[in-house]
């Protein structure tokens, strides 16, 4: 009694050299990994949050300081730069937020379906840049 079996097919790790040129990540790995990228940041930055909180609460003179800072530079790192890097932080904390709100959602809905993964995705990811974008030129002085 021999019977036709349909072979499974088989799931291998991907190799990092041949397939991560062509593998397409979803919308929600997407989000998933920059969830974490914006994490790392904002740990990674907290001296920076620390020292922009000090000098412009102190006292007047410190605002200042901190003011100059942005415009004109503070030492060798241009102002440019600082802003660049006040971007990134501003990023970091609204898509962190963002895709922490949409986690929460999923949770207490129990909205885990493929359709409401990568509509929310797109969604954070949208909102996220938007915001971004909207707060940058705000800090780069074009409205």
């Amino acid at each position: 009694m021999t019977e036709l079996v349909k072979k499974r097919p088989e799931f291998r790790n991907i190799n990092a050299f041949k397939d991560l040129s062509t593998y397409r990540l979803p919308p929600a790995g997407w989000v998933s990994i920059l969830h974490r990228v914006s994490g790392v940041i904002m740990f990674l930055l907290m001296p920076f949050i620390i020292w922009m909180f000090d000098t412009s609460v102190t006292s007047e003179i410190s605002f200042g300081k901190f003011k100059a800072a942005f415009n004109s530079g503070l030492g060798f790192v241009p102002g440019w730069f600082i802003k660049l890097v006040a971007l990134a932080l501003i990023w970091a904390y609204l898509h962190h937020f963002i895709a922490g709100l949409r986690h929460l959602w999923m949770d207490a809905r129990h909205a885990v379906s493929k359709e409401f993964g990568k509509s929310s995705a797109v969604f954070t990811l949208a909102l996220s840049i938007a915001l971004t974008v909207l707060l940058g030129a705000k800090l780069f002085g074009l409205y």
